[in-house]
């Protein structure tokens, strides 16, 4: 059996003068989560309805399970799961009624029962749609992805606005589709979601792949030193005084508490002597580093540096 569940080459989507998506190529193997980030505006969304077949592509191929997303939607429709962040669901419906009836249209489907007691719906089964919380939407309409039993399920935010009880959760169900050998393409702007499901990271900005991996690939197994104050660092200065190649990132805003990212460049990680050199430079500058540890990047770190740290309207 073919391991690629979607094979996306050279897409390009335009929306009049606008080119949202610039030649993306990526793919998504079964049994596995793909995790697709990008800052707004980035292509994820006309990208993932392309996969959908609720767009049309203006150039480039795209197959999923093997078949045209457009041309062969009525074939597509069983077997693959979509969870829009909006929920999709007729607000006076009543939470197990809705997920029954989405049950009856597969030839397999998951039991709704086990369903609604997993994800924690079983004291709101009766309660209609417009009356549940963000949270209780989110998880009825993963409910309505899965219960068909898809070979692919594409997630969109799964997680957003739940508690963390309910996130875990959520969490160990995409773990279980994924050991069931369904194809996972999740997209999310919570990058420890993304770092803790995902087995490929494609990261997209301006429509075209910047960068992609395992998790591990993209972060690296290097160590950095990080600590926050509410005194202004002078990044310049403090790099001068590390070893040659370190380097010194602010994040945060410029007018109140900042968060500080040193690495020890091409000298290797950042031992005892390094961290001492840190923190009497501090010291000497009159700054109280809070939060000081030693920690290995992370994948929004990752995707910060790559995609850039400032906000972006579109």
């Amino acid at each position: 059996m073919d391991t690629a569940a979607v094979e996306v080459v050279d897409l390009v989507k335009r929306y009049g003068a606008t080119t949202a998506v610039t030649g993306l190529t990526f793919s998504a193997r079964r049994g596995s989560v793909t995790a697709l980030l990008g800052p707004n505006g980035a292509g994820k969304t006309s990208t993932i309805e392309i996969c959908e077949g609720f767009r049309r592509a203006d150039g480039g191929r795209v197959r999923v399970l093997g078949m045209d997303p457009v041309a062969d939607s009525t074939a597509l429709k069983p077997r693959v799961g979509v969870m829009p962040q909006s929920g999709g669901v007729p607000t006076g419906a009543r939470a197990a009624e809705w997920l029954r009836l989405m049950a009856s249209f597969h030839a397999r489907p998951i039991e709704p029962g086990l369903l609604l007691e997993r994800l924690g719906l079983n004291p709101v089964a009766t309660t209609p749609f417009r009356r549940l919380s963000g949270g209780q939407q989110q998880r009825l309409s993963l409910a309505c992805a899965v219960v068909g039993r898809p070979e692919l399920v594409f997630l969109d935010e799964p997680t957003a606005g739940l508690d963390p009880q309910a996130r875990m959760a959520t969490w160990d169900l995409v773990a279980a589709l994924r050991e069931a050998g369904v194809a996972v393409i999740l997209t999310t702007h919570h990058m420890e979601e993304a770092e803790r499901l995902s087995d490929h990271v494609v990261i997209i900005d301006r429509g075209a792949v910047v960068a992609e991996g395992t998790p591990t690939e993209l972060t690296g197994d290097r160590r950095e030193v990080y600590f926050s104050t509410e005194a202004p660092v002078d990044t310049a200065q403090l790099a001068a005084a590390l070893p040659e190649g370190s380097r010194v990132d602010a994040q945060g805003p410029s007018d109140g508490r900042r968060e500080y990212v040193v690495t020890a460049g091409d000298r290797g990680e950042p031992g005892p002597e390094f961290l001492a050199t840190v923190t009497a430079w501090c010291a000497s500058a009159g700054v109280l580093a809070e939060d000081l540890r030693v920690r290995r990047r992370t994948l929004e770190d990752v995707f910060l540096e790559i995609t850039g740290r400032e906000l972006r309207d579109q």
